[in-house]
């Protein structure tokens, strides 16, 4: 073979690995929805709780396929650390699949394509019925977009913590809502044919219903949360670095004027037990 077949030879080939490459870059461009972000390694996520994995088990048997995620970057500049309450305190967890079609990716963009970049907010629902009913919810494929819903996390009455949707990608927990800010309403649309929410800069984490106040859409109050409730949602929050003044309820949020959740919740007893799991950083607590 001369130099000339041989140069050939090696150009198609190029040309060929370049064309599967260039391939292989669209299609998996397709598969996110436009303005999607395609990257999980920036920070804001972060600031959202994390998965735990301590003496992690399933429904039925102890989990053996957790991965725990990378530890954050320059962790020891957060604005909160948590506290030796916090290391002492190990609720049960346990971790549930959501069907695909209930959860999304968080977008850089809105519908017009301007970029969007709210701070992360947490926003406190319950459940209306058992834990078990909203996790078969979740798991149930629903192609119509009015009824797809989820929560990154549900809280049991006895305290277990149940991680359903990873902290990165967006749950679908607050369909018409606005969270009102100290610099103004904030609120992203994601979905032309559905109104903005705040979804795309959420974590959403539910409270399981009393049974006292399930099946029953109009009540006012119920017997209220558990002591594991209280101690495993402040627990579980702790995790985050979001501030109090952006942790906030679905009831605050909403616009829908159809949603009163978490029905009969002491706010100032969780923030009670917030505070005793973290703690503002001496940096923080200088800068403030």
């Amino acid at each position: 073979m001369n130099f000339r077949d041989w140069a050939t030879r090696v150009t198609l080939i190029f040309l060929m690995l370049a064309a599967l490459i260039l391939a292989l870059l669209v299609g998996k461009a397709r598969q996110l929805p436009q303005g999607a972000a395609t990257s999980t390694s920036d920070t804001t996520w972060r600031q959202y709780p994390q998965i735990q994995v301590h003496s992690f088990t399933s429904q039925k048997n102890q989990a053996v396929n957790i991965i725990k995620p990378p530890a954050p970057k320059n962790q020891a500049v957060g604005k909160y650390a948590t506290t030796l309450a916090f290391d002492k305190y190990k609720p049960r967890l346990e971790i549930a699949a959501v069907d695909p079609s209930n959860y999304g990716e968080r977008f850089a963009q809105d519908v017009n394509g301007i970029p969007v970049n709210n701070q992360p907010i947490i926003v406190i629902h319950e459940t209306s019925n058992s834990a078990a009913s909203a996790v078969n919810f979740f798991q149930t494929p629903h192609t119509d977009e009015n009824v797809q819903a989820s929560y990154h996390a549900i809280i049991k009455l006895d305290g277990t913590v149940l991680y359903l949707v990873p902290p990165e990608k967006r749950a679908f927990g607050a369909a018409n809502s606005v969270f009102e800010g100290t610099d103004g309403a904030e609120t992203v649309q994601t979905n032309p044919n559905l109104p903005p929410s705040v979804n795309n800069f959420a974590y959403h984490v539910s409270l399981e219903t009393p049974p006292d106040g399930r099946g029953n859409n109009f009540l006012k109050s119920h017997s209220g949360y558990t002591e594991a409730q209280y101690n495993s949602l402040a627990w579980l929050i702790a995790q985050s670095q979001v501030p109090e003044d952006r942790i906030t309820t679905h009831k605050a949020v909403d616009r829908s004027n159809q949603r009163v959740d978490p029905l009969s919740f002491d706010f100032d007893k969780f923030q009670q037990l917030l505070n005793t799991y973290r703690q503002p950083t001496p940096v923080y607590r200088a800068q403030k």
